[in-house]
């Protein structure tokens, strides 16, 4: 802005607020030094000075601020005030986001991340607040019907809900999928991580085994029921869940998982007769493959965690078990006394794109009701997410500053790696500082691996050093931390492990802290920070269907 020393001519212009003076006299004042015409540099000289004020730095002298770019002069910070709940919080205050406020869907928001595939902001970081304190699973959970009984699920199991396992209420998960499920009908049901999905299965399949007590079986072993799960810690929780229910009621559990030999998968089988048989694929088809099992009585299958079941590492198992089981395609065939046909579950807390396709290979998707939450594939708004931007060379620094700043009655830390190798250097590091520590990772023997997760579980070690292993649907309610020292190879991985607090009964509110070190990482964060500043789900999944769709849309969607 020039400063104009008006005569005669300049002074009218200079003493008029939001006027501008006419080219010619900006010309004289840039040729001069006075900043004057010649001919009235002698009344300029008498005349008193003036000095123009920009209306934008008036209005901020009047509220009490200070010029910006002034040396020495504190520049106000634009941004929310100190005083207004944020959703995002930036170290640079500029870029941080208030509660109420959200980018438009077409938008393209200012991102704290937007430069960190550069060396120079290391040390950055942003912060995703806690903007509610319950999940919304729970928070949906008070509409009615708010009991088992008006859900159809008979006494005596919930009798022994209760009793067992405490649980009076259902989650809003359960709500949905318990009445549909009773009636026989298969379907995919997805919802967010620690909402009550092993229930809302396992309550159905139950009731159903009540009213079909007497099942003829043959001189191969026969199960009237199957759930296959990813992995042997997840099987075993399973298992234990429905042994509480089932063993009250008289119904029998088996489990069995790959890694320990087919002669322990023979022995699992003969140990007698099986109700349900919880079991992961591999160990499942090789008993297939030697008929030491036949699902051809088989009224009930679920596949839990079906995102994880259906990606390129297990979907052939899959496959081929799916061909040795009569599925149903109306619920006419469900309740076939004579001859029933088994009902189709497949549950997940994710449903990544070409998920419904996939799953189309092996069941006919036309009799399928597919329940998914409104909230599906958006980041968890009760759990607090930091991402840090850090050098490779300073993770363990940082990893070892997040335990020791742990309080005396913290909960559980589960500290998560992208392989099995970074798992074991991280725990000789562990051990070098006296940190009494847990391993969890794929590369383990099935001796060794059996009974980790439940030493993590029952607290006799809090920290647990692990891979993905640990991520997909074990109960952790313990778990108060959750650090990835390796960001997560994509974003279903992410939602999976920011999935392990904050849950459903869980004693702590959780916090997740990520390091972010390579560029790769630096593209997921980016579109995370995306979708927290627009309130919407993840890129890269399937829309969110809320109700069953009639056939010609389904086939549209897969």
């Amino acid at each position: 802005m020039a400063l104009y020393a008006c005569g005669a001519r300049g002074a009218a212009w200079a003493g008029a607020p939001g006027r501008v003076a006419p080219p010619a006299l900006r010309r004289w004042s840039l040729r001069s030094g006075s900043g004057t015409p010649p001919a009235e540099e002698a009344a300029a000289a008498a005349a008193p000075n003036v000095v123009r004020v920009p209306h934008a730095w008036r209005l901020q002298l009047e509220r009490g601020g200070s010029r910006p770019g002034r040396k020495g002069a504190p520049a106000a910070a634009p941004g929310p005030p100190r005083s207004v709940k944020l959703l995002l919080r930036s170290r640079r205050k500029e870029l941080s986001q208030a509660a109420r406020q959200t980018v438009g869907r077409w938008e393209k928001p200012r991102l704290v991340s937007g430069g960190w595939k550069h060396r120079l902001s290391r040390g950055d970081y942003f912060r995703l607040e806690r903007t509610r304190q319950e999940s919304p699973e729970e928070a949906g959970a008070d509409s009615p019907p708010s009991s088992f009984l008006a859900l159809g699920v008979e006494p005596q199991l919930v009798s022994v809900l209760q009793d067992v396992l405490g649980i009076s209420q259902p989650t809003a998960v359960q709500k949905r999928t318990i009445p549909t499920l009773l009636k026989g009908s298969s379907a995919l049901c997805a919802a967010e991580t620690g909402s009550g999905k092993t229930l809302a299965y396992l309550l159905p399949l139950i009731q159903r085994l009540l009213q079909a007590r007497h099942w003829p079986t043959g001189h191969v072993a026969s199960p009237r029921s199957l759930v296959v799960l990813p992995s042997r810690e997840l099987a075993g929780q399973v298992r234990s869940v429905a042994s509480y229910l089932c063993t009250p009621l008289g119904l029998q559990v088996r489990e069995f998982g790959g890694g320990r030999g087919i002669g322990h998968i023979w022995r699992k089988i003969h140990a007698g007769p099986a109700d349900l048989l919880v079991a992961t694929p591999g160990a499942l088809c090789k008993a297939l493959r030697r008929r030491m099992l036949s699902l051809e009585k088989l009224h009930c299958l679920v596949l839990d965690e079906v995102d994880t079941l259906l990606d390129p590492t297990f979907v052939d198992l899959v496959e081929d078990l799916l061909q040795q089981v009569p599925l149903s395609t109306s619920l006419k065939e469900v309740s076939d006394v004579w001859d029933p046909k088994a009902q189709l579950v497949a549950m997940g807390a994710t449903i990544p794109k070409g998920l419904g396709k996939m799953l189309s290979k092996v069941a006919d998707l036309d009799g399928f009701s597919i329940l998914t939450s409104q909230s599906l594939h958006h980041l968890q708004p009760h759990v607090e997410q930091k991402f840090m931007r850090v050098k490779g060379s300073n993770k363990v620094v940082e990893m070892l500053q997040l335990i020791k700043d742990r309080g005396p009655s913290s909960g559980g830390v589960l500290i998560f790696c992208n392989s099995a190798s970074t798992v074991n250097w991280l725990g000789y590091i562990l051990d070098d500082h006296k940190i009494k520590h847990l391993r969890l990772q794929g590369q383990m023997q099935a001796v060794m691996r059996e009974g980790i997760f439940d030493s993590f579980q029952k607290g006799r070690s809090d920290i647990l050093v692990c891979t993905d292993i640990a991520s997909r649907g074990l109960d952790t309610t313990q778990v108060e931390l959750v650090i990835n020292y390796d960001f997560p190879p994509t974003l279903q991985d992410y939602l999976h492990r920011v999935g392990r607090v904050g849950r459903v009964g869980s004693a702590f509110p959780g916090t997740v802290v990520s390091f972010v070190t390579h560029r790769w990482d630096v593209d997921l964060v980016q579109k995370i920070e995306t979708a927290a500043r627009k309130r919407a789900p993840l890129p890269g999944m399937e829309p969110i269907i809320k109700k069953s769709l009639s056939n010609k849309e389904k086939r549209r969607l897969v």
